[in-house]
């Protein structure tokens, strides 16, 4: 292995211990993402790229979880002694002719599939023959990190040149150089999360929320917090077509190619950001999904993570989870498309402006402190709340390469809990937005619906911003 691999074993934090624990059949602890390139990826250099910047960079990627020795004690991770990075690495070629629904059906007979608890819990799979190029899945239990945390791991592997990562790992057997990777680092660093940039930055900094300054205004946030644990405790979603009970297979789709600058049009309706815009039209799917199957539409929540990571600074070697989770009503019951516009503005201003995330996270910690039968119960009863996670992830802004070839477009899902139905990515890359679908087939079997749907929204919206 490569010299800058550390060793040992180390305590799994009481977080990352609670998503240890959470796999379901039906519901995996896993975040999987793709990737899509319009050329072939060269497998030995891929091999080569994970290897110097994923397995020699983080620990855990050599390390797998050992049981705590106690009830009241916590997992520790330790290194894998038989491991061997073959194993984690897949090479699979799509039938003819290789295109996007190809691609959607291989996502969706791996994302169901447990992660070995005997070895380090990753994958990476090189897709051969998509289209006239590759595609590259890959896999993260939630226990390793957070989805914000490892966006920025992803964005690591990538360079801003075809040749980067050859002058890097050239250089690593003699002279260090090391610009390419820390070049890719500290731009993902500052643009990792959508959310933090784009919808919800206020909350990022939640440490300094202990400042005695801060602090001097806590007789201020008292009705605030009744009101957010009034929604967390008695908040519930009402009927829906898009809530049932998840069964083990997932759909897997996402929508065409949008332009940033057309989503910014849109915005300017009414003074909305990119993120605003894009959860709007996301209920407007939801709501037209709903009206097709012959329910009345109505507001469902879903979950939204924050991240309290300080974006400035590299990520630790351990990684872990660092974030909040908020809890956002989607106006999927409002009837107009501007409607739906101005109340997804609304209810994205009232959250940044609430202490929602401080405390959630206060609350996530004290739960993975638990035992593993009340973290259950516990994160059950929170997840019951909304009908998924909706991530917003702001890539970098210009064309990146991952072993020399270029990436054409990038999604990732974060996994759902407890009865979670629907889980939505939002990922920006190179001036262009694209949203992903992960349903629960049991529940949403025709997922292709909401993808029209969230296209026909995004349509409807762009004419009457061209026409304003």
């Amino acid at each position: 292995m490569g010299g800058g691999r550390t060793s040992g074993r180390r305590t799994i934090g009481p977080v990352d211990t609670i998503w240890l624990n959470m796999d379901r059949p039906n519901n995996l602890m896993v975040i999987d993402s793709v990737m899509w390139f319009d050329e072939p990826v060269d497998w030995e250099r891929l091999i080569a790229v994970v290897q110097h910047r994923l397995v020699d960079r983080y620990p855990v990627f050599h390390q797998h979880p050992l049981p705590a020795a106690s009830l009241v004690g916590l997992p520790h991770w330790e290194d894998d002694l038989d491991f061997d990075l073959q194993r984690h690495l897949v090479r699979a070629t799509l039938p003819k002719p290789g295109g996007k629904v190809a691609l959607q059906r291989y996502v969706e007979r791996q994302v169901h599939v447990p992660l070995d608890r005997e070895h380090p819990l990753w994958q990476f799979h090189l897709i051969e023959g998509y289209k006239s190029g590759s595609a590259i899945m890959t896999r993260f239990h939630h226990a390793l990190a957070d989805g914000i945390a490892l966006a920025q791991v992803m964005l690591s592997l990538t360079d801003a040149t075809s040749t980067a990562d050859l002058e890097e790992l050239e250089g690593a057997t003699g002279r260090r150089r090391v610009g390419g990777l820390l070049g890719a680092a500290t731009m993902v660093g500052g643009a990792a999360t959508g959310i933090a940039r784009e919808g919800l930055h206020l909350l990022t900094e939640l440490p300094q929320l202990a400042h005695p300054s801060v602090m001097a205004d806590a007789l201020s946030l008292v009705q605030d917090t009744a009101h957010i644990a009034n929604k967390l405790l008695l908040g519930s979603n009402p009927p829906s077509p898009l809530i049932g009970e998840p069964g083990l297979r997932k759909r897997t789709v996402w929508s065409q190619t949008r332009r940033l600058d057309d989503v910014k049009k849109i915005g300017r309706l009414s003074g909305a950001t990119v993120n605003d815009v894009l959860v709007a039209a996301v209920a407007g799917a939801m709501h037209s999904y709903v009206v097709d199957h012959g329910a009345e539409p109505a507001d469902l929540s879903t979950m939204v993570p924050v991240n309290i990571r300080p974006l400035d600074q590299p990520l630790p070697k351990e990684l872990g989870n660092r974030f909040a989770l908020v809890l956002l009503p989607l106006p999927s019951g409002v009837r107009a498309p501007l409607a739906r516009l101005a109340q997804s503005k609304l209810r994205m201003d009232a959250i940044k402006q609430s202490p929602e995330a401080t405390l959630t996270f206060g609350l996530i910690s004290a739960i993975g402190r638990t035992n593993p039968d009340i973290e259950r119960l516990l994160v059950n009863f929170f997840a019951s709340k909304a009908i998924g996670v909706t991530t917003n992830v702001a890539g970098p802004n210009h064309p990146r390469f991952v072993a020399g070839t270029p990436i054409s477009g990038v999604l990732g899902w974060v996994p759902g809990s407890g009865q979670q139905t629907l889980g939505v990515s939002i990922f920006s890359y190179a001036g262009t937005v694209r949203i992903g679908f992960k349903t629960d087939a049991n529940v949403i079997p025709d997922a292709e619906k909401l993808v029209h749907a969230f296209d026909a929204e995004m349509d409807e919206l762009l004419r009457i911003a061209q026409a304003a």
